[in-house]
């Protein structure tokens, strides 16, 4: 292997004149291999003191490049040893699609897109300022034809720099022919071209990628995860956020929930839900250890699902990749970390998946976690009763009417406040039709947790680790009373009469009988005696179960959105919709798919009815 550090390129020396006084950097590289190209970017940006605020790196790739070949790029660079360190914890389960991962305090975002070269320009849905055509060492531009080409084009803005590698003539043509005018240069490394097209644009999509909002100032509306991840993603992208809730204190809500389980969605055809779930998980884990506390306010813990219909719902031909995030459990234990969570299979008397990327986190820590970021004013005792404009912006009232705040944009992220809120809204405003009735139909489900302290049971018939599948075991979490441990959650639909403590601690009670039978005989007597404690709030589910995220406008610069109805997947969601909604307002990439985005629009029903 050769030690010494090969020449940087012609394009990584431009980064710092390209992005200088811009907010943002977007860069398309079609050929990540074993990432050269984008550890030289990340370390020009970390270097210059004028840098932009956020660094997008949108990396394909044909398969997940493997670790081994990452990790030699220290051999050539020492000076990347910090930044691989940092990389290599989010380096597992690249199946095909999408991959988010937040670095550098979630200032660089790289997002690794695994499959087919046209397939994944397709979904891609920005303008990117900087693009490497085969910039990989094992870069193949000549099996580049013309509809890749305009895919290609799609992704680009008058004046996106193009740089592509040794190419042969042929792609050259191809390019000029899609609008690229090449510079004379006498390099033989690199060519260079400018996105300039003698023709006015045209964008056959169903929609253009949102221009950057300069950012100003946002309200907020809620302070539970949907609030407090947007407002976090907001802040780091400059925006003044101010956090408005109705209660003394954050995450009073469903997201006060004492601890919660976040882990992949299995399905046997590796569906939308399955995917949105991975993605969401990702993101999740990688804030959690950002920010918290580990083993206090979070563990990546592992955890064990048992499958109840006799199958273990995992795709056919699942791939390595895909076992890194789930594996069924076969009778044998496959490994130290699964052993401990596989014997109670027969506990439960089914199969079982070992889910290795999952953990349990304490929810209500996250949310301050992220109204800690700079830029976030959190203003408790704040319920918001009515909206008026003033001056081109929105002034949010209470119910005596006095002025909360006022602002250039407004999310509603206060689960179902939000949609009997912007009813009112729509009556205030009659000219600036919402569309609420594009939104899904959205209903309130009360959840109870059973709790019990760990002193006061056997511990040895407790899981290792967190185990579900028929309700929730999470065992061994440390709380103020000592450690502690959760069973739930009921489900009950708040139209119907609330049961009484009892019925519901009896339900978890059933459902633990199902999932682990030894340990519901040993906490049966709790039960009975009622020597359990409970929590109890109310999630806010949509129809379809999926999270609304979108502007409620007709105009580009619409400035009402929402972020609500995250269900039982706060943990999984919040994260990506949050994200998702900051890349809409600052014109980045997006953290899916395109068409995996699109089903947390939320007029998400409009266009149904138009298909």
């Amino acid at each position: 292997m050769d030690a010494q550090a090969p020449p940087l390129t012609s394009s990584a020396r431009e980064l710092p004149l390209a992005w200088a006084n811009a907010p943002a950097w977007r860069i398309l590289d079609t050929q990540f291999d074993s990432g050269h190209a984008f550890l030289a970017a990340w370390q020009a940006w970390q270097d210059d003191p004028s840098r932009p605020r956020l660094l997008h790196y949108v990396a394909l790739a044909p398969v997940a490049p493997p670790l081994a070949n990452l990790l030699s790029r220290q051999a050539h660079n020492p000076n990347w040893a910090a930044l691989l360190d940092e990389l290599t914890p989010h380096w597992f389960g690249l199946l095909p699609g999408f991959h988010r991962i937040s670095l550098d305090d979630g200032q660089v975002l790289l997002t690794l897109c695994i499959g087919p070269t046209s397939e994944l320009l397709r979904q891609q849905h920005f303008y990117a300022d900087t693009v490497y055509l085969g910039s990989g060492e094992s870069g193949n531009t000549d099996l580049w034809d013309t509809w890749t080409s305009k895919s290609l084009a799609r992704c680009c803005r008058r004046g996106t720099r193009l740089w592509v590698s040794q190419p042969h003539h042929s792609l050259l043509t191809i390019l000029t022919q899609c609008g690229f005018v090449f510079e004379a240069n006498d390099a033989i490394e690199q060519q260079c071209a400018v996105f300039s097209p003698r023709w006015t644009l045209k964008n056959t999509r169903n929609a253009q990628p949102a221009e950057a909002t300069h950012p100003s100032t946002c309200a907020v509306i809620g302070a539970g995860m949907a609030g407090a991840s947007v407002a976090a993603s907001l802040a780091r992208r400059g925006w003044r956020v101010t956090v408005l809730d109705a209660a003394s204190a954050p995450a009073s809500g469903a997201s006060g929930l004492p601890v919660g389980l976040v882990a992949p969605h299995d399905s046997a055809d590796d569906c939308k839900l399955s995917r949105l779930t991975r993605a969401g998980v990702r993101l999740t884990l990688g804030e959690a250890a950002r920010l918290l506390v580990d083993g206090q306010d979070w563990a990546l813990s592992g955890s064990t699902e048992f499958r109840f219909d006799g199958s273990h719902n995992l795709p056919e031909h699942w791939s390595p990749e895909g076992a890194a995030w789930s594996l069924a459990i076969a009778p044998a234990p496959l490994n130290d970390s699964a052993s401990a969570s596989a014997k109670s299979e027969t506990q439960a008397g089914g199969p079982a998946i070992w889910h290795a990327h999952s953990a349990w986190i304490k929810p209500a820590q996250l949310v301050r976690a992220w109204l800690s970021t700079p830029n976030i004013t959190f203003q408790p005792n704040a319920q918001v009763s009515t909206l008026t404009r003033m001056n081109e912006q929105w002034v949010l009232h209470n119910a005596p009417g006095q002025p909360l705040a006022s602002v250039d944009r407004v999310v509603f992220a206060n689960a179902i406040a939000a949609f009997s809120l912007l009813q009112q809204v729509q009556k205030d405003f009659p000219r600036d039709p919402l569309h609420l009735e594009q939104l899904p139909a959205v209903h309130g489900v009360r959840g109870q947790l059973s709790i019990g302290r760990h002193a006061d049971t056997q511990n040895a018939v407790f899981p290792a680790t967190p185990i579900n599948g028929s309700g929730c075991v999470i065992p061994q979490i440390p709380t103020a009373e000592g450690l502690t441990w959760f069973v739930g959650s009921s489900y009950q639909p708040e139209s119907q009469p609330p049961l009484a403590l009892e019925q519901n601690h009896y339900s978890n009670f059933e459902r633990l009988q199902i999932l682990s039978p030894v340990l519901a005989n040993h906490l049966k007597s709790q039960f009975e005696g009622q020597h359990v404690r409970d929590w109890i709030n109310t999630r806010c589910v949509t129809v379809d179960r999926l999270p609304v995220v979108g502007a409620l406008g007709d105009a580009q610069e619409t400035s009402l959105w929402v972020c609500a109805g995250m269900g039982s997947r706060g943990l999984s969601f919040s994260v990506l919709c949050a994200e998702l909604l900051a890349a809409q307002w600052s014109g980045e990439p997006l953290p899916t798919e395109f068409n995996l985005a699109q089903s947390f629009n939320a007029r998400r029903a409009a266009k149904q009815e138009a298909t």
